[in-house]
């Protein structure tokens, strides 16, 4: 035996020696499934909800079985908060899990005080009660999720009787199944398409001159991007990001436990444009009822001959905002950590798989149908003057009635409020408001009368539609800390990939939680390097509400 073998000998196996019982749980819930690299979130999600967290004995088994490095294994499941990480001698979660959304609607509703009722009178033993980034359920403030169960206006006597009950499990409400759909006319344009009685250039023609657009947040023109996948070689893969975790958007949400076969169709229609070889839908796991919805609905596209079994793959998020930027989200789709990607090239070109991928929102999708079965003109002209199409608006904080709003686009805030919501709350007057979620800023009521679109007077004030998220805002409220709540929102949320992201958003959470004056110009020269530096989306728009804070709100500094 040579030196270097007694060397190698004497140290041992490296890395957690094999749990035989752990390996034999996962093989048996893994199944008959490919260990196929980019299922490793799925199987992650499999161990989660057998047996609620994810032991390093089940992580060190999966390893194995899928032929990973463990630490590959662990950094992808470290990185989603869905995922409890135990490591050895460690105390799992308690059997239940109690969430409470404490963004920025729901910290208006009062979440602050329900987390605080919650901790003080929860067994811990055998309740976790933890704070969540927004569920989506925003015109419901305070929001909670408890299990898989959805909970809308939660109260802490609510929840604590729930669980006593075991009243814990998903709740589907009632939709449009596909026979009901089909009867309604539905899948009947996705013929004609299939049987090229309309032609894919018919379609982007459709598209364009109907301005839909990506109404997710970046508006790109949907019949333009169709046409730049098609100009790249193939093979072509589609994607549907259904990851709608930017704070007071819900709108995505309401369709699809509506009217799921309205966004099923679109996407079926749109890969037929692009010669698509399968669809990958991407659903935050934040939304159990809808990812029940589509696992019953994509079946029956099956069972019924409209899909081909496995040509539209549903994946399951994990809790990561930054996987609502396309990028990010391939990265996961492919079992990776959610790491925005460095652009050029452009997923159109080099996507999901390396291969050229069309990438859409789900609303984008629902309205396919409606634009090829009643014109171009039709929907164009739901909007207002300059500013065409139909959009929908998740409006919530200080309204009478919040929700889905269908309005057109170019509305004024002040109009969604008072001609869709009923005015202001009862004893509240209207003081400021988000116009696009967290990323889009804060203005006051003053510009209350600019019109709701992508670019225009509200890209000049430097603010923007982006998901039309709408967050109203009252004289109760104070700006800064409407502030604060998005920019730890932004802190948590960043995927930490990038310095100026990662410590930017600390440090402005910190300069704003400082007592006294603040170090404006120290914020300022933060929101420069962010703004400059940032790979993506998140860090770039994270300083949107501190600049107008300090712009817009000097009395509430």
């Amino acid at each position: 035996m040579t030196m270097q073998e007694r060397r190698r000998k004497d140290r041992g196996p490296k890395g957690r020696p094999l749990d035989d019982v752990a390996l034999g749980e996962v093989v048996a819930l893994l199944g008959s499934r490919g260990r196929r690299r980019d299922l490793l979130i799925e199987f992650l999600h499999l161990i989660q909800d057998r047996y609620g967290h994810l032991s390093a004995r089940h992580l060190r088994a999966l390893a194995h079985e899928m032929r990973l490095a463990q630490a590959e294994v662990y950094e992808v499941a470290s990185f989603y908060d869905h995922f409890d990480v135990v490591k050895e001698g460690e105390t799992p979660p308690a059997p239940l899990t109690i969430r409470v959304c404490d963004s920025v609607s729901c910290m208006l509703a009062g979440a602050e005080t329900l987390v605080g009722a919650l901790q003080q009178t929860a067994d811990p033993a055998s309740i976790r009660v933890v704070r969540a980034p927004c569920m989506g359920r925003c015109a419901g403030a305070p929001a909670a999720r408890i299990g898989d169960r959805e909970v809308d206006h939660a109260t802490a006597e609510s929840l604590l009787r729930m669980a006593a009950n075991d009243d814990t499990d998903v709740v589907t409400p009632a939709y449009t199944t596909l026979d009901t759909y089909r009867s309604e006319g539905g899948y009947r344009l996705l013929d004609k398409v299939r049987k090229s009685e309309v032609t894919p250039e018919a379609l982007m023609a459709t598209m364009q001159g109907a301005g839909l657009r990506g109404l997710g947040g970046a508006g790109f023109p949907a019949g333009k991007k169709w046409e730049f996948v098609r100009s790249y070689a193939g093979p072509r893969l589609m994607s549907i990001n259904g990851d709608e975790g930017e704070p007071g958007t819900f709108k995505d949400r309401v369709y699809l436990e509506r009217d799921p076969h309205r966004t099923l169709e679109g996407a079926l229609i749109a890969a037929h444009a692009v010669e698509a070889e399968r669809i990958y839908f991407y659903m935050r796991d934040e939304y159990p009822a809808v990812l029940h919805i589509l696992r019953t609905e994509i079946a029956a596209l099956e069972a019924a001959g409209i899909a081909a079994p496995g040509f539209i793959e549903l994946r399951r998020g994990a809790g990561a905002y930054i996987c609502g930027e396309e990028s990010a989200m391939l990265e996961s789709i492919e079992g990776k950590r959610g790491l925005p990607r460095h652009r050029p090239p452009y997923i159109a070109e080099v996507g999901l798989f390396g291969r050229p991928t069309l990438n859409h929102n789900v609303e984008t999708l629902w309205w396919i149908r409606d634009i090829v079965e009643k014109g171009a003109q039709w929907f164009a002209s739901l909007g207002k003057e300059g500013h065409p199409s139909v959009r929908s608006w998740s409006v919530s904080g200080r309204v009478k009635n919040p929700g889905v709003k269908l309005a057109p686009a170019g509305v004024t805030v002040r109009e969604l409020i008072e001609e869709h919501c009923g005015g202001m709350a009862d004893g509240h007057s209207f003081k400021a408001y988000l116009p696009g979620g967290a990323s889009g800023g804060i203005l006051p009521a003053s510009m209350g009368d600019i019109p709701l679109d992508f670019g225009g007077e509200l890209a000049k004030q430097g603010a923007f539609v982006g998901s039309h998220a709408v967050v109203v805002f009252s004289d109760h409220d104070s700006a800064k800390a409407a502030t604060l709540n998005l920019l730890k929102f932004f802190k948590h949320e960043s995927c930490g990939q990038c310095t100026p992201c990662r410590e930017g958003t600390g440090k402005m959470v910190a300069l704003l939680e400082t007592d006294g004056t603040l170090d404006e110009e120290g914020l300022r020269d933060l929101e420069m390097v962010m703004r400059d530096s940032s790979i993506c989306g998140l860090g770039q728009a994270a300083p949107n509400p501190v600049n107008h804070l300090l712009t817009h709100f000097r009395e509430d500094i």
